[in-house]
């Protein structure tokens, strides 16, 4: 088996379809915190095989994990066009009372599939006699459009009747919010679950404080992803605050090592960094992508899943620890029998 260099410098891989993980871990009869986890060290290129109910033990008193507390919400909603034709929408990204960013998608059996050629035209006709009509294309992205929502109540409110997670074909049933809801999450807004803090539980948050681990939230509210369309992120909203900027800067000034739960976290920590190259406190919007041509400024190490082919989060991944490092830790996971997506292993990468 051989992992190689996509087009564009993105990593190619052949991913076989019984390593996508298509359930939580407890439909296969696991805890949260029972799924497996690679750990992969840059300085000497060593590669772990672990578990993630394993995770204190590869940290050190004084470091600090930080994870983002955003929680998912149930985006996928049901539509009908003008004429007739049924699709799912899903909800993407707030930007005021009334408007969202979303992805108009067509129904394809129990899933669905990237809508092509002209949107929907007319006004969305949703459930409980709400509409949906969209306005403009959003930063020029063909799949994404600013919508206006008339929902006759707050849309929160609304998605917790009306709406559902959102759910890819590799997911064969649709199960629960709580599914995809990562067990600290405090304000809702995330389209997606940022799925690396899945495997958390409150057992594995004491154990790290017990020894010394500090633990610190940020929120980034996370879109929508595109498998079908090797898009890079586009803009989100953030919010880093001066306790978690403090505690960041505090960890470097100690020598100790900052750890990233999560591509989103990564995103967040990095664009509050300031021209003095410390977090600083931040309420706003990142249009920030990591690529290797990016110099990581305040994270050492992160714990992230396993990223689909030609991801731009490999991107993000080879400014971490390099090409061939990157190559060499997907190489394994995919010999190991390692599990993709939200329901599936972790990676842990230290310095």
């Amino acid at each position: 088996m051989t992992v190689s260099i996509g087009t564009a410098e993105r990593f190619d891989f052949e991913l076989p379809p019984s390593l996508e993980a298509a359930e939580p871990p407890e439909a296969r009869g696991l805890a949260r915190d029972d799924v497996r986890m690679l750990v992969t060290y840059k300085a000497s290129a060593k590669l772990v095989s672990s578990s993630f109910r394993c995770l204190t033990s590869f940290l050190e008193p004084g470091d600090l994990v930080v994870i983002n507390t955003s929680g998912t919400i149930p985006a996928a909603i049901d539509a009908v066009a003008d004429d007739g034709t049924a699709l799912v929408v899903h909800l993407s990204t707030q930007i005021d009372e009334t408007r969202w960013v979303v992805e108009p998608r067509l129904v394809n059996g129990r899933s669905t599939e990237r809508w092509t050629g002209p949107p929907p035209s007319g006004r969305l006709s949703l459930r409980g006699g709400a509409t949906m009509t969209l306005e403009e294309p959003y930063e020029g992205r063909a799949r994404l459009w600013v919508a206006k929502l008339d929902l006759g109540q707050p849309t929160l409110s609304w998605l917790e009747t009306h709406g559902r997670p959102i759910r890819y074909g590799y997911v064969d049933r649709q199960w629960p919010i709580e599914s995809y809801q990562n067990v600290y999450a405090t304000e809702r807004g995330s389209a997606e679950m940022p799925s690396a803090g899945r495997p958390f539980t409150s057992s594995t948050i004491t154990r790290l404080v017990a020894n010394g681990v500090d633990v610190a939230p940020l929120i980034l509210h996370t879109g929508v992803a595109s498998l079908e369309a090797d898009e890079v992120p586009y803009t989100e909203r953030v919010k880093v605050s001066v306790s978690t900027a403090e505690r960041v800067n505090q960890a470097r000034r100690g020598d100790h090592r900052v750890i990233a739960v999560g591509t989103t976290v990564v995103r967040a920590l990095e664009t509050s960094v300031g021209a003095d190259d410390l977090a600083q406190p931040y309420d706003g919007w990142t249009d920030l992508v990591v690529t290797p041509e990016h110099q990581l400024r305040v994270v050492d190490g992160m714990l992230t899943g396993w990223h689909e082919p030609v991801s731009s989060h490999l991107l993000m991944l080879e400014a971490l620890i390099g090409r061939d490092l990157l190559l060499d830790s997907y190489h394994a996971a995919l010999v190991q029998g390692y599990r993709w997506h939200e329901f599936g292993d972790v990676h842990l990468i230290l310095p």
